[in-house]
């Protein structure tokens, strides 16, 4: 008869010692069906921060009032020097002095229909403010001010200028070789419609991020 194998009692408290101290893999007991949390991303927040969207708003209603001014003093000189009505060269004959009092748009469309034209330069005015509560691009915020200083303009003159009454007309004196004749105003909006094409071409948004095509973070444009 042989006799039952013995156990060392050093052996059998080493071995309790061990699985007591051995540490547990907490991503192997973990269900495969439980939900994974993650931290949101900073990159998925458009907004800017409160302190530079100040700054922005600053930029834009200071190139507004400058806009405003420089078309407005333009159009009393205007009113004074070219009063009796005759052209006067300023760039040989490509470029004229002549006082005209538009009713319309540009290139005179729209003559007929002055307080459609009062409405649109309204409807615009509100766009830009909508639009301007998505601001964080300082090259947005001088073009939509250029665009509100040059829409406030011509939009004064629609109201001070006789007739008055929302159907005055805007004071045009730049001739550009016959073709049409403009104002500062319109130069304004020009300048601000070729910012705003280079920032769509560059997929530079009014909050200031690229979109999905060009984009390479958050730019201070």
């Amino acid at each position: 008869m042989s006799a039952a194998p013995t156990t060392d009692p050093a052996d059998t408290e080493t071995s309790t010692e061990t699985s007591r101290e051995r540490p547990t893999d907490a991503s192997t007991n973990a269900s495969p069906h439980a939900p994974t949390v993650t931290s949101p991303d900073p990159a998925d927040d458009s907004r800017p921060a409160p302190g530079r969207r100040k700054r922005l708003f600053v930029v834009l209603g200071v190139v507004a009032v400058v806009a405003y001014v420089t078309d407005q003093l333009s159009k009393v000189v205007a009113l004074d020097v070219l009063a009796d009505g005759e052209p006067r060269p300023f760039f040989g004959q490509l470029i004229r002095f002549k006082l005209i009092g538009n009713p319309g748009a540009a290139l005179s469309l729209g003559a007929g229909n002055t307080w459609v034209m009062t409405g649109i330069a309204i409807a615009v005015l509100v766009a830009i403010v909508v639009v301007a509560r998505q601001l964080g691009s300082r090259a947005w915020a001088i073009a939509l001010g250029m665009l509100l200083g040059a829409a406030l303009g011509n939009l004064t003159d629609r109201f001070v200028r006789p007739p008055g009454g929302g159907q005055g007309h805007v004071v045009d004196f730049i001739d550009y070789n016959r073709w049409f004749i403009g104002n500062v105003a319109d130069i304004w909006i020009v300048s601000a419609a070729v910012l705003i094409v280079l920032l769509a071409m560059l997929g530079i948004g009014v909050d200031g991020r690229r979109d999905h095509r060009s984009r390479g973070g958050d730019d201070d444009a």
